[in-house]
């Protein structure tokens, strides 16, 4: 029995192999371009799959994900037939997810960017409302909303989630279904988003979703890039319909050299290279298609 981790980038080899050499001690760990008889993987373990994993592996009994989502598994044509799919939930992985989400919510709750210009003039006074009169609102209150929640509630925010089916969180109201979405983002005035892609939330931050949203909002995107009608947001920034905006993931990645986000002042782009170690420490780029 084999376990096959296939790298893809540089922080696997820095951080990860020597992790899972660890804690597979009792297991016959394989770091690929190492040769592997295809007959001895039982499991392959890492970010995503390659051309011609569904026929290579004969006994394979499951495909490891490293990532915090699924979606780049389900349904691939190249998925083993037989295999199982699990999940890995890393404790690392929500407390980064924590620190990312809560360091965006307290810039735009403070209003540190509109303080940074007043540098260029003219002075004016800015008081920011307490955290108690503050509402942020989760979108995707799984394990990562689940986490993300908790600090803010104990910040003294009022925190709604929404979700597909109800959830039970301490200090956090409750949406449910598509239907409560109109009355979820008319009372929130910082939207993260955490949702899973599946085919009912691709897209689902659109000028219609957005534009019911309080004017002078705030969005955080740390989900996935199809999440977001990039078109769409332009306007509403234009518009002053929303204040600021954080994006962690793009619809193309690497963002191109020449699309629009760049020059915009109030879109704060992140490359995510700080989701990749299981350590906590921040590696040099973000696995392709993964987390």
């Amino acid at each position: 029995m084999a376990v096959l981790f296939r790298p893809i980038i540089p922080v696997d080899h820095s951080h990860w192999a020597p992790v899972l050499r660890d804690v597979l001690g009792p297991y016959d760990l394989r770091i690929a371009p190492e040769a592997v008889n295809p007959e001895d993987v039982t499991y392959l373990a890492g970010w995503r799959l390659f051309p011609g994993d569904a026929a290579a592996w004969p006994n394979l009994k499951a495909v490891l994900s490293f990532s915090a989502g699924v979606n780049q598994y389900v349904g691939h044509p190249e998925f083993p037939k037989n295999a199982a799919l699990i999940r890995m939930i890393e404790p690392g992985l929500s407390r980064q997810m924590c620190e990312y989400v809560l360091s965006y919510v307290l810039r735009f709750h403070r209003a540190h960017d509109h303080m940074r210009d007043m540098a260029r003039g003219p002075w004016n006074t800015v008081i920011p409302p307490l955290a108690a009169e503050r509402t942020v609102g989760i979108m995707g209150v799984g394990e990562m909303g689940g986490a993300c929640a908790r600090p803010l509630v104990d910040l003294g925010f009022q925190v709604r989630g929404r979700s597909r089916t109800p959830k039970s969180l301490p200090g956090v109201e409750s949406f449910a279904g598509m239907d409560s979405l109109p009355d979820f983002l008319a009372g929130t005035e910082i939207l993260v988003c955490l949702l899973p892609l599946t085919p009912a939330t691709e897209n689902i931050l659109n000028r219609d979703t957005l534009s019911l949203l309080p004017r002078g909002a705030c969005l955080i995107n740390a989900a996935r890039g199809k999440h977001l009608v990039e078109t769409d947001l332009l306007p509403l920034l234009d518009s002053g319909h929303l204040d600021q905006v954080a994006l962690d993931v793009f619809r193309e990645e690497p963002l191109p050299p020449g699309h629009p986000f760049w020059d915009y002042p109030q879109i704060h782009i992140t490359p995510r290279p700080w989701r990749t170690s299981p350590t906590g420490s921040a590696g040099n780029a973000r696995p392709d298609g993964s987390i």
